[in-house]
């Protein structure tokens, strides 16, 4: 299923990270695709600040590829792909044992065919207005249906 959501501003695409990530559990992979500067970093930092209040800064992995962090709900990995230089370099990465937890990946189409089939998809575009975005959120019914519920 998917759903689209009207992001005016950035406290709205960080309410709506917000309600995903309360969705999120163990061995879900979430992949953020959009062009560069769209809002996934935004998304994915919005996100780990709801699992885990006590992370009061998260930085982007764009360097050092992967942070993890605990949450609740298990570990959580964000992976930012964009300087992955070949798929089979996220073994290097620790993926083996992120696929326990809860997986946030940043550029997925870095993976090609390691990309997990089984995964959630955020696509940000940007909007009318300089802040404004849209965002397309596709998994699992009931989990889309929540939090479109939740939205209102």
């Amino acid at each position: 299923m998917e759903a689209e959501f009207l992001l005016p501003n950035q406290d709205a695409t960080q309410r709506l990270a917000a309600l995903v990530g309360a969705q999120l559990r163990p061995h879900d992979v979430l992949a953020l695709h959009g062009d560069l500067g769209a809002g996934k970093t935004c998304f994915a930092r919005a996100l780990i600040q709801q699992l885990n209040p006590a992370e009061t800064e998260v930085p982007s992995p764009t360097f050092t590829l992967v942070q993890s962090y605990s949450t609740p709900h298990g570990p959580l990995y964000h992976f930012d792909l964009y300087r992955m230089s070949s798929p089979e370099d996220i073994y290097e990465l620790g993926w083996d044992d992120a696929r326990q937890g809860i997986i946030l990946l940043e550029w997925p189409q870095r993976l090609g065919r390691l990309l997990p089939a089984q995964r959630y998809d955020l696509t940000l575009n940007y909007g009318a207005a300089e802040e404004a975005r849209t965002a397309l959120l596709s998994g699992p019914d009931e989990i889309i249906k929540k939090i479109r519920g939740q939205w209102t």
